[in-house]
């Protein structure tokens, strides 16, 4: 997958950051081109499946860190009226699908294929379930995938909590 680019073209896509974030918040830090993993800093050939893998595994990090013990990250679906899915598992399918594998809020299992064009993720706090002695932290789990030889994350974490849901394997699927 080649787009013919003009020289200028070329050079402006070189020199421009590939992440920018801005809070109202000014004391909430943003997330630069400095934080990514070396793994995902380049612009090495990955499908649009895997681009969008990799970025939503660096924002459900982000989400999670700023949660308390109490909470885990759960998915809204935007645009229906589907509801809400608490996040245990995500994959991607190349070229261009992207996979979330979990529970609703009444415990059934759940599981949303996306075509990457129609991808639209509302990330949510849910309380953790009762039974849990500690929230499950999928996106220290998935983030081990993008930084190599990373531990499981579980001594960062904010709230702490072992890592739940399965990350996928040799860049497959995921299943839970």
């Amino acid at each position: 997958m080649s787009d013919i680019q003009t020289t200028a073209e070329a050079e402006e896509n070189a020199a421009l950051p590939a992440l920018r974030e801005v809070h109202a918040d000014p004391a909430r830090p943003a997330t630069c081109e400095a934080d990514l993993p070396p793994a995902m800093r380049g612009k090495a050939p990955k499908s649009p499946a895997r681009w969008a893998y990799e970025r939503l595994i660096l924002y459900i990090r982000k989400f999670e860190e700023r949660l308390d013990s109490e909470h885990e990250v759960a998915m809204g679906f935007v645009g229906g009226d589907a509801g809400v899915l608490r996040i245990e598992g995500m994959g991607y399918f190349d070229p261009d699908v992207v996979t979330f594998y979990g529970t609703d809020p009444a415990g059934g299992r759940t599981q949303l294929i996306q075509h990457v064009t129609q991808l639209s993720v509302m990330l949510r706090a849910l309380p953790k379930p009762q039974s849990a002695e500690a929230p499950r932290r999928i996106g220290f789990r998935l983030s081990r995938e993008i930084e190599p030889g990373e531990e499981d994350g579980t001594a960062d974490e904010a709230g702490g909590g072992a890592g739940g849901g399965a990350a996928p394997q040799d860049g497959g699927a995921a299943g839970s």
